[in-house]
């Protein structure tokens, strides 16, 4: 108990002369120099606190199973996994799929479809809406990620890691929407009842898509560390701030059709605080995981 008392003071002292997260980065740093990392004490570290951005990669790339707790063997899996990067793109280059003018995000989608056997026979074939979310999902990592063998292994088990968890929860988070926005503010609510915008939200961007190409880079790696670390719910919230913080405009908007454009395309200069406002109504509404190192 002494020993909580005084790191919560040391937090608070951190965060009044402006070292916000100091503890927290140390929290962490123990937790990084276990020879077995704990998953379960990192997924809680994640649903709880911001990752420091210079631990972001190597804790997702733990959490999303590209490597295994055992640290040591790390360098090793981190070979077979270019190996196997380099071996695809290699194959794909002879099959006449990419050449060195490909985009990058259109290569790691030919490459994920040929390692799960759905390349198509034709080089020209229409893309399906799984593979529509991996290029999304691939243009965001482009901007979190340099390493071209990280941005494709974290692509493609994010959006496996999501596909098996999260699949179906889509009209659930919807239906959380709604309840909690109306806890915050009923009056918008009825409003866009009023307009039948209610069910034309832009709900498969912010759900499907998980706010990829609705907010930047910068903010939107705080939201994925939720989802990296096993919670969906804190889209919901997201996209509950979203329109709390663009009440006024909302509000003088009458069509579902113009709500719709503009939710779906916010100003990023405030994305920022719309991430940070939408985690405190998170734990408010669900509560802060425990941690203990």
């Amino acid at each position: 108990m002494a020993e909580d008392s005084q790191r919560n003071f040391r937090s608070v002292y951190y965060e009044k002369v402006g070292f916000r997260g100091v503890e927290e980065k140390k929290s962490l740093e123990i937790l990084l120099k276990d020879d077995r990392l704990d998953i379960e004490k990192l997924c809680t570290f994640s649903q709880r606190f911001p990752l420091p951005s210079m631990y972001r990669i190597l804790v997702w790339k733990v959490l999303l199973g590209i490597l295994p707790p055992h640290q040591e063997t790390h360098p090793m899996v981190m070979v077979h996994r270019k190996e196997q990067f380099y071996d695809v793109h290699h194959a794909l280059q002879v099959m006449r799929f990419i050449n060195d003018t490909t985009p990058q995000t259109e290569v790691f989608l030919r490459m994920h479809q040929l390692e799960t056997g759905k390349l198509s026979q034709s080089h020209t074939c229409l893309l399906e809406p799984e593979d529509e979310f991996f290029l999304v999902v691939a243009s965001m990592m482009e901007e979190m990620v340099d390493d071209e063998v990280d941005c494709y292994w974290l692509t493609k088990n994010f959006v496996h890691h999501l596909d098996t968890k999260f699949r179906d929860s889509q009209a659930a988070m919807q239906k959380g929407f709604e309840h909690y926005l109306n806890l915050e503010d009923n009056r918008l609510v009825a409003h866009l009842e009023t307009c039948n915008a209610l069910e034309k939200l832009p709900y498969d961007l912010w759900f499907r898509k998980c706010f990829a190409g609705c907010l930047p880079a910068s903010s939107l790696q705080r939201v994925w560390d939720k989802l990296v670390s096993g919670s969906c719910k804190i889209l919901v919230f997201v996209a509950v701030e979203i329109v709390l913080t663009f009440k006024m405009k909302v509000t003088t908007l009458n069509k579902s059709d113009s709500i719709n454009e503009f939710l779906g395309k916010i100003p990023e200069d405030n994305t920022d605080p719309i991430v940070n406002k939408a985690i405190d109504l998170w734990h408010k509404h669900c509560g802060i995981p425990a941690h203990s190192v």
